[in-house]
């Protein structure tokens, strides 16, 4: 089965959602907060599957940039400094299907862990 590969890629910055629309006329968005904390590069997969980070304090993160790498994944730029992972169609399209599971699962672990979604503190931004 091949995976679709989207249309339309768009960045409502306001909502800080990416919307993914595909040639059927589906549409969905995903949170950048949900693309964040499961960002497939090891810093956050880690190398193994006990390896992985969890990643807390990311309620409001944004995006600075999308770029596409090749024909088959994007590079999302956060406006946390993170930026390295490729998000595959494939890949993307998982996080999609699986978004419920994921997401409850997600909520589980930080609970475990006695951690927020909440940042941790004031973010001091360079001027």
């Amino acid at each position: 089965m091949t995976v679709p590969i989207p249309t339309k890629v768009h960045y409502h910055r306001k909502e800080r959602e990416l919307e993914l629309t595909y040639a059927e006329g589906e549409s969905y968005r995903l949170s950048v907060e949900y693309l964040r904390v499961f960002s497939p590069s090891a810093e956050v997969r880690g190398h193994g599957p006990d390896s992985a980070t969890l990643q807390v304090g990311k309620k409001d993160v944004g995006l600075k940039n999308i770029t596409q790498t090749g024909r088959y994944a994007l590079k999302l730029h956060f406006d946390d400094g993170h930026d390295s992972g490729l998000y595959s169609w494939d890949y993307l399209h998982d996080l999609i299907r699986r978004r419920e599971a994921n997401w409850a699962d997600y909520l589980r672990r930080l609970e475990e862990a006695g951690a927020s979604r909440e940042p941790l503190g004031i973010e001091i931004k360079q001027l």
